[in-house]
């Protein structure tokens, strides 16, 4: 496979690749090069006959052939304009290629409207500049999001070799997230699954909520470890990645993670499902955990260049701890 890449710093980047031997989808071929565009993206930019082949436009259906010639010209991105900040980060891992991190509770992944300083990004910046260029000029090496109030492992990619090959794992869904979360109430099996679409709720955009309306399929797996009676720990497995996919899922069903503000783990109205008795109980939980109690404690995938499985995981941090060893002395399992 012979490959050309040149750089015009003024404008634009000229990618160029003869195909040697390959059977698949334009679509497909193409995200697994060093193009830097997610599947979305190489649909449109083929539609808008902004890759050619054989310098004619194409579908993102055309099956490549040996010997195709295949283009893609697209505008240079600007510099990042995002400050470095000495911001404390917890590094489970780094090489040339990934970082890996156990995010701590209160920070945002990524710059955004409103919101372009004190975040991972800007924390990552300062500690390292070489982040791959990430699918938006305010994310660099972003490859997956947690949540503010969500702690726990994330990914960031360093080289842009790494930032396509995750990306790709995570779209066909080869990377193993594991979660823990501690919700009230007791679901009433010790393993299960919910099944159930997700999109933006119809009474606040900045919600999401459980609706057959403009959703998209989501699949949440879960396993009671222990239960409390009127709270319980669950090991979560995410099927799918969708916005706050636990934490409506959880709540939709009855059992809301604590702490949780947006979804009802911090509305007292929860007792009446879980039991009055429990009040005192309820008050003096919300003085140990300001957010919800909610970790991604490890992920699993393809190291994009030593091309074998990896595994990280991130111990959870002291306001989860207090939360359980609170709820020890409720031992009802």
């Amino acid at each position: 496979m012979k490959k050309e890449k040149s750089n015009d710093p003024g404008t634009t980047s000229t990618w160029r690749e003869e195909v040697r031997g390959e059977d698949i989808r334009l679509d497909t071929y193409l995200s697994k090069t060093s193009l830097p565009f997610s599947r979305s993206k190489i649909k449109k930019k083929i539609k808008d006959e902004g890759i050619l082949v054989n310098g004619e436009g194409s579908k993102p259906s055309y099956i490549v052939k040996k010997g195709d010639i295949i283009e893609a010209v697209y505008k240079a991105r600007a510099p990042f304009k995002i400050n470095p900040q000495k911001i404390p980060i917890s590094i489970l891992y780094e090489d040339r290629d990934i970082i890996v991190l156990n995010k701590q509770k209160g920070i945002v992944v990524h710059p955004a409207k409103g919101n372009s300083d004190g975040t991972l990004v800007n924390a990552l910046l300062y500690h390292c500049s070489d982040l791959s260029e990430g699918s938006a000029l305010d994310r660099p090496g972003v490859i997956h999001r947690l949540d503010a109030d969500t702690t726990g492992v994330i990914v960031f990619a360093k080289s842009e070799r790494a930032h396509s090959k995750i990306a790709i794992q995570f779209q066909e869904r080869e990377v193993d997230k594991i979660y823990l979360a501690v919700v009230w109430g007791k679901p009433p099996m010790k393993e299960g699954e919910i099944n159930s679409p997700i999109g933006r709720s119809s009474f606040d955009r900045k919600l999401m909520a459980v609706t057959p309306l403009n959703s998209k399929d989501s699949l949440t797996r879960f396993k009671v470890l222990h239960s409390y009676g009127f709270a319980s720990i669950l090991k979560i497995h995410l099927e799918t990645g969708r916005t706050h996919q636990i934490r409506v899922h959880l709540s939709h069903f009855g059992y809301p993670v604590i702490g949780d503000g947006d979804y009802g783990g911090r509305d007292k109205k929860i007792l009446r499902e879980i039991g009055l008795d429990y009040a005192d109980a309820f008050d003096k939980i919300m003085g140990i955990i300001d957010r919800q109690a909610l970790h991604a404690a490890s992920i699993e995938f393809t190291h994009p260049v030593k091309k074998k499985r990896v595994r990280f995981t991130a111990p959870i941090y002291d306001d989860m701890k207090k939360l359980i060893g609170f709820l020890n002395g409720f031992d009802n399992s």
